[in-house]
């Protein structure tokens, strides 16, 4: 009994606070449709990693070439139009047919950039998080429609959901460690760096969301991984690590009670 009591008056380990951890890219960017119109093409969906510039997807461009060849022939028209006015010296009407030219060139202009949006490429090297066409090619998309998510492959951030009753041992630049599920056997070091004021709960519980930056990421994480993450707090009395938690609640609980 004496070495026991002992041992816990005396005995120190590692405190950490533990909670579930998410993988997430450090920047996430969405890819929206451009214009109103219909999926022609979706060659790839989440899951995918793409590169800078590769196509995703396409969509149905016939109304807007149609569109461009009648503006072409409008400008034309004009242009024909404007050199009849310049033969017999009628500057009047040059200059009507001028303004007229510009106004269909500004059309044109506006329709080469509405199909060059036709085509949904990747903005950066990544992997696709969320977005699958494949199953709706046809279907009609609205403009500012968000159609794909992509994450970077080199730059990722942990989202941590700790206990409430945990939130006021975090602090700015701690470091921690990261299981996911997917590798059980590997530890990704990382570091604090945002306790967020946002509290949602689950499953009867509030909890805080803290962000952290990995280290240095493994070649096989990727975004939406799930795991749990361990925050190195600081070196505490084992006792003390055994039974806060209960003795917090009694705390609590006789607080509540007293008069």
């Amino acid at each position: 009994l004496a070495s026991l009591a002992a041992f816990l008056a005396f005995a120190t380990g590692a405190y950490r606070i533990s909670g579930n951890a998410t993988v997430e890219g450090a920047v996430q960017r969405a890819v929206t449709a451009p214009i109103n119109g219909y999926v022609k093409e979706a060659t790839l969906r989440a899951g995918d990693t793409v590169t800078k510039g590769q196509l995703i997807g396409r969509f149905d461009d016939r109304e807007l070439r149609l569109e461009r060849v009648k503006l072409a022939s409008q400008r034309e028209q004009y242009i024909r139009q404007y050199r009849e006015a310049m033969a017999n010296h009628d500057r009047a009407q040059a200059e009507i047919v001028s303004a007229q030219i510009a106004q269909s060139e500004a059309q044109l202009a506006q329709v080469d950039e509405q199909l060059a949006r036709t085509l949904m490429v990747a903005p950066f090297d990544g992997l696709i998080v969320s977005g699958d066409l494949s199953q709706s090619l046809g279907a009609p998309v609205e403009r500012g429609q968000v159609l794909f998510e992509i994450a970077p492959l080199n730059d990722y951030r942990v989202a941590l959901q700790v206990d409430e009753r945990d939130i006021a041992q975090v602090a700015l630049g701690q470091s921690g460690e990261l299981t996911v599920s997917s590798i059980p056997g590997e530890r990704f070091g990382f570091k604090v760096t945002k306790v967020t004021p946002v509290n949602p709960a689950k499953e009867g519980r509030n909890f805080f969301r803290v962000e952290a930056s990995l280290l240095r990421p493994g070649a096989r994480l990727r975004p939406g991984m799930e795991g749990v993450g361990e925050i190195d707090i600081d070196e505490r009395k084992l006792v003390w690590i055994w039974t806060h938690s209960f003795t917090d609640w009694v705390r609590l609980w006789l607080w509540s009670w007293m008069p």
